[in-house]
């Protein structure tokens, strides 16, 4: 049995593997979450399906090659190993989705919420009710999300400038101790991984994008072990 099809049959929800998410030929697929409140769950269109074609490239991570997208209310949201918020602004969680997600990160689910430039409040405020007892703290260089498949030693690249403040990595740990959810904070990894026409990024720096982005998605599947 694959690493994900333990993560999955660990969560209960086998029955969930038809034609449809993971079992498209692929060992697994993953999802951008769609929310409500305003923000634009939607931006940066192209990021992700570059990102998996580069993913598909330099590692043997056998993922679907498009994104699925995938409200939080729905049972659909356990097949997914690997979540990716993004937007501009507001964020809102009903009580049934605080509850969907809490389970979901509480029993092996990851999330990597990328700042776009003005979610910040809007995710703290949110996931402070997905789980209350804690707070982001922002991870050390040397973790392992900086290293899981190229080396960034001194922590996250910053790919796109908002206001002169520096990218950080920020976390939040399930009660074992496990990286949960990944905060990609004035950074705006998205950018960095579209097309390189849409945002006129050079080479280098969409590469570094890139290529984090690639660890990101390779820690979640494996915990960097």
């Amino acid at each position: 049995m694959t690493k994900t099809c333990c993560w999955l049959f660990a969560l209960g929800v086998c029955v969930l593997l038809d034609s449809t998410a993971v079992a498209q030929d692929h060992a697994f697929a993953i999802a951008r979450v769609k929310y409500g409140g305003g923000g634009d769950w939607y931006s940066d269109e192209q990021s992700l399906p570059e990102l998996l074609s580069y993913v598909r490239t330099h590692t043997l991570l056998d993922v679907a090659p498009r994104p699925d997208v995938v409200e939080l209310s729905s049972d659909k949201l356990f097949t997914y190993p690997y979540l990716y918020l993004t937007g501009h602004g507001n964020v809102v969680l009903t009580p049934a989705e605080v509850r969907s997600l809490r389970r979901y990160l509480l029993q092996g689910g990851f999330l990597h919420v990328d700042d776009n430039y003005g979610i910040d409040a809007a995710i703290r405020r949110e996931l402070r009710k997905v789980l209350p007892d804690q707070e982001f703290d922002e991870l050390p260089f040397d973790h392992a999300i900086y290293h899981a498949h190229y080396s960034f030693p001194g922590g996250l690249p910053k790919i796109h400038e908002h206001d002169g403040r520096p990218s950080q990595g920020f976390g939040l740990f399930d009660e074992t101790g496990r990286l949960c959810v990944f905060y990609s904070y004035e950074s705006d990894l998205g950018d960095g991984w579209e097309p390189a026409t849409v945002h006129d990024n050079p080479p280098e720096l969409r590469e570094k994008a890139l290529q984090m982005g690639t660890n990101i998605l390779v820690f979640a599947m494996t915990g960097a072990l």
